[in-house]
């Protein structure tokens, strides 16, 4: 059983997160996030609501960390993992990543959105060619944008 892998009990319930990736001129759009650990960087979106399809999330998500709207084009990919909480007790989410290939509106700058993420110091295009390099969360989620992917279902991300 994975619990016994984790030594940590498990919060309640599986958590769905979207994630856009908006790729333009060999650049992905990324938050920068900054705390005790230091600098790190997502894929801007966040946990689906109760309600919410997948779709409406990302739109949501978007509008309070990036500061627009996003033009869906598919579902790229799909993995889970098993998120460490620095919560009293510690535990551990299990968590369900929906990644979204998107645009940005023509024009767009990066900028933070009207409720940013927690930690969220900046909205940045990062080359894909340094994407392996940043230090990400969850770290493999950069890989199938860099590599050849094997397939739109990604299985259990380790490390995380």
């Amino acid at each position: 059983m994975i619990e016994k892998q984790h030594q940590l009990p498990f919060v309640p319930g599986v958590r769905n997160a979207v994630r856009a990736v908006v790729i333009r001129d060999g650049k992905v759009l990324l938050l920068q996030k900054r705390d005790h650990k230091g600098d790190r960087y997502a894929l801007p979106g966040g946990g689906q609501d109760v309600g919410e399809t997948l779709e409406q999330a990302l739109q949501r998500e978007c509008k309070e960390e990036i500061g627009t709207a996003v033009i869906v084009k598919r579902l790229a990919y799909v993995a889970e993992f098993f998120k460490h909480r620095d919560s009293l007790p510690a535990t551990v989410r299990h968590l369900v990543e929906f990644l979204f290939q998107c645009e940005v509106p023509e024009g767009y700058q990066p900028g933070s959105g009207f409720r940013p993420d927690k930690h969220q110091v900046d909205v940045v295009w990062a080359p894909m060619a340094e994407l392996k390099a940043l230090p990400s969360f969850p770290q493999q989620v950069a890989l199938p944008f860099v590599d050849d992917s094997p397939g739109l279902y990604q299985g259990l991300l380790n490390g995380s």
